[in-house]
């Protein structure tokens, strides 16, 4: 159950009436995840006509097992402003990372089960095709018991879709881990997935601790030929039928979409998610608009994310230039959580969220005045911006080196405060009588 008061505080952040908010969650259109054993600094609302969220991933790896460099990006993560945090670690002290995690962060904390499910279970008994299914309920009872705010649940990879996977053409197969483990584990033993034959159980689990469940897309599309092909449907079909078991238990639930997705698919993708699964909540992973350019995926996600946003996608997942090629850097980190929130907060223009044009007025206003300052402190990279005006060396202080003595903005005020009738004088670009 939601406290009033934490409804109260997300309304009064998103400019709406506390009673809207609540018709929202009990219409299972938003979700605030927040497990109830946890105290948030930075809580937040995800889902219809708030603003667009951002996801960032964190997490080590068994190349790279470093709690004080998960603990760096989640700092980083959060400065520039991810709206929650994904530990992603995969490693075998993963337990001690999302601790670690838990206890710092301000946001709201995301994990993907079937990570510890592969990597401890294979550790105890010797294979993830011996992990019985008892473990995977039991590393879920034991995440809700730490305080983790929300699960990614890839329950609708069972043996049917898996069925329509293998008949499909696809370029890529499947390109999400939590997917490939859970196919490998139902192949290897001739069994349905854990997590959609036991999903009541999964549901008790959630609704004793508050968890949010996000449904994962373990079949989504890694290519942009692949978008929207029959195995990535069946999957959406699946996940919303098991929305409605969670919503009729009162768990708040999100569903994961695409992937790679190329522009003209993306309004189709996210109406149909709308429509399957009744409004709920939208998560995507970009989506990533071409193939064509490790290193800059930062930029084909956002581009795909601003889009996808702008017909109705609720909740963005970063995507850093280093998707496809390595774990993120801490710049890496920064560089995605500033592209997917410069994707979001360009939808919400688009979707008219209120108050998502303050910042650019404000902003607007400042520049036109040069004063470089306040720019700075609007702009979402204050650094970045004074890095660059350090490195430039203007002959008059209150323009900049693109147009120096011919500053637009300087010739323009001049021109129009010498243009005012007798009796009138300006304040910005209006004029006013006096």
């Amino acid at each position: 159950m939601i406290q009033k008061s934490l409804i109260k505080r997300i309304a009064t952040e998103e400019l709406i009436s506390p009673e809207k908010l609540s018709g929202r969650l009990k219409k299972g259109t938003v979700v605030i995840p927040k497990n109830k054993k946890r105290s948030l600094q930075m809580p937040c609302g995800i889902g219809a006509g708030l603003r667009t969220k951002i996801n960032a991933n964190i997490g080590a790896s068994q190349d790279s097992c470093n709690i004080e460099f998960e603990l760096e990006k989640l700092k980083v993560a959060e400065r520039f402003g991810a709206d929650t945090v994904m530990d992603l670690s995969a490693c075998l002290n993963l337990r001690e990372i999302r601790k670690e995690i838990l206890d710092a962060a301000r946001v709201p904390l995301g994990t993907v089960p079937i990570y510890e499910v592969a990597v401890l279970g294979k550790r105890k008994y010797d294979s993830i095709a011996k992990i019985p299914e008892s473990f995977f309920i039991k590393t879920l009872e034991g995440q809700a018991r730490e305080g983790v705010d929300y699960f990614t649940i890839h329950a609708g990879v069972t043996l049917q879709t898996t069925r329509s996977l293998r008949k499909s053409n696809r370029i890529a197969g499947v390109v999400s881990r939590g997917g490939a483990i859970t196919i490998d584990w139902m192949l290897k033993n001739a069994k349905e997935n854990p997590f959609f034959a036991q999903f009541d159980e999964v549901v008790d689990i959630a609704k004793a601790f508050d968890i949010t469940l996000s449904l994962g897309d373990g079949l989504r599309p890694g290519a942009i030929q692949d978008a929207t092909d029959k195995p990535q449907l069946e999957e959406l079909m699946m996940l919303g039928e098991l929305r409605k078991k969670a919503r009729k238990k009162g768990v708040q639930v999100i569903i994961e979409g695409p992937g790679h997705v190329p522009l003209q698919d993306i309004q189709k993708n996210v109406e149909l998610q709308k429509k399957v699964c009744e409004g709920a909540p939208f998560y995507v992973l970009g989506p990533i608009v071409t193939d064509i350019a490790p290193g800059y995926d930062h930029i084909t996600s956002a581009i795909g994310g601003a889009i996808a946003a702008s017909f109705g996608a609720d909740f963005l997942c970063y995507v850093t230039p280093a998707e496809h090629l390595r774990l993120p850097t801490l710049e890496d980190v920064k560089e995605g959580v500033i592209a997917s929130k410069i994707a979001a907060h360009a939808a919400d223009i688009a979707k008219k969220v209120k108050g998502a044009e303050n910042m650019d007025a404000a902003i607007s206003k400042a520049r036109f005045a040069r004063d470089w300052e306040k720019q700075f402190a609007l702009a979402v990279d204050p650094e970045k911006c004074r890095k660059y005006r350090a490195g430039s060396r203007p002959k008059e202080k209150d323009v900049c080196t693109m147009c120096s003595d011919y500053c637009s903005l300087k010739i323009s005020e001049e021109c129009l405060e010498n243009s005012v009738p007798k009796g009138r004088k300006t304040k910005g670009r209006r004029t006013i009588r006096v």
